[in-house]
């Protein structure tokens, strides 16, 4: 691939300072909490002793990652220190075993259904990439509570039979492909063959998607890109190319225009608008992964890659909006755009 934006240290040290005052800091908060009952009746770290954090529970989980990462690819970050603190405190066993028991509760049945489990395998997989005893520690501290996705996986993908295909937390595909990024690397065969049987049920057939229709607008992932991110980690390479001819055939002239140009953003500080600072970053990271899967010459990579460039910089506004709605979460998809 050509040369394109990356992740800098100086960046990397900016997204730290964000995600640690984040994933402290417990109000203003949003709940996703069924209560059966008067004692149900909790506050979000009653509720949630690791993941109370950054306004919601699948926020808090991947700015947790975004620290992981950080600490991965920086080995001289300068809050590694503060990073393995909050680390020690959010992962200890007392508070892992307070967010299994959340998830026994039957009112907690579609509790982030999907999207938390992916980004909570994420984060499992992104410690066990550490390497170093602090990060094997954290991941096998973490390791109860991605047990307990796994086994919502395993029984949640079976019987739901039509995949969600919308731009935001309930999408499919980001389910599936965190999911399955997370059972390779960690040899759950069980975990990965129901990953890929699902992709192959819900999308190898689909044909001339209509992505002319993007974005919606609360969108922050984009319906068809993360799709083709996700078929790429399924189908070998050439077919793959095949499939995604068929499924995009306009690409290779940028088309449709709408998918390609970053999306404006008319209020960051509304919680439903700033999705598209999100959107930005995510079909950045789309972009960048699929031109990646597909041969060296191909000539759908110069416009992959030429959005994957423009839509970095559009999402860099959002990152400096300055409002809450924004920075509880928006680093974490800078991060994938600049790093994955």
């Amino acid at each position: 691939m050509a040369v394109g934006p990356t992740l800098t240290l100086e960046q990397a040290t900016s997204f730290a300072d964000v995600a640690l005052a984040n994933v402290a800091r417990e109000f203003p908060n949003k709940l996703d909490h069924v209560m059966g009952g008067e004692g149900d009746v909790r506050s979000p770290r009653a509720l949630h002793p690791a993941f109370y954090g950054s306004f919601d529970w699948h926020s808090s989980v991947h700015m947790h990652w975004l620290l992981a990462r950080l600490l991965r690819l920086f080995p001289h970050l300068p809050q590694r220190a503060a990073i393995g603190a909050v680390f020690d405190r959010h992962l200890a066993a007392d508070a892992i075993a307070g967010e299994c028991a959340y998830l026994a509760h039957p009112e907690s049945r579609s509790f982030e259904r999907t999207y938390g489990w992916a980004w909570l395998l994420a984060l499992a997989q992104e410690l066990a990439r550490g390497g170093d005893p602090p990060a094997q520690r954290w991941a096998t501290a973490l390791a109860p509570l991605a047990a307990c996705f796994v086994e919502r996986y395993l029984a949640y993908l079976p019987m739901q039979r039509y995949p969600l295909r919308n731009g935001v937390h309930t999408n499919s595909a980001f389910g599936l492909l965190f999911a399955l990024d997370y059972a390779i690397a960690v040899g759950d065969a069980r975990l990965k063959a129901l990953c890929v049987e699902r992709a192959h049920t819900w999308f190898a057939e689909d044909r001339a998607v209509p992505a002319a229709w993007e974005p919606s607008g609360a969108d922050f992932l984009s319906p068809s890109l993360i799709e083709a991110q996700l078929m790429h980690r399924v189908l070998p390479a050439g077919d793959f190319g095949v499939w995604l001819g068929e499924f995009l055939p306009e690409l290779e002239r940028g088309k449709p225009t709408a998918l390609f140009l970053p999306v404006e953003v008319s209020d960051r500080s509304d919680p439903y608008l700033v999705h598209l600072d999100g959107l930005n970053f995510s079909r950045a990271w789309c972009c960048r992964g699929i031109a990646a899967a597909l041969p060296s010459a191909d000539a759908r990579i110069p416009v992959l890659e030429d959005a994957w460039r423009r839509h970095v910089a559009a999402g860099n506004a959002g990152l400096a909006g300055g409002s809450y709605m924004g920075e509880h979460w928006l680093a974490t998809f800078a991060a994938l755009a600049l790093t994955d």
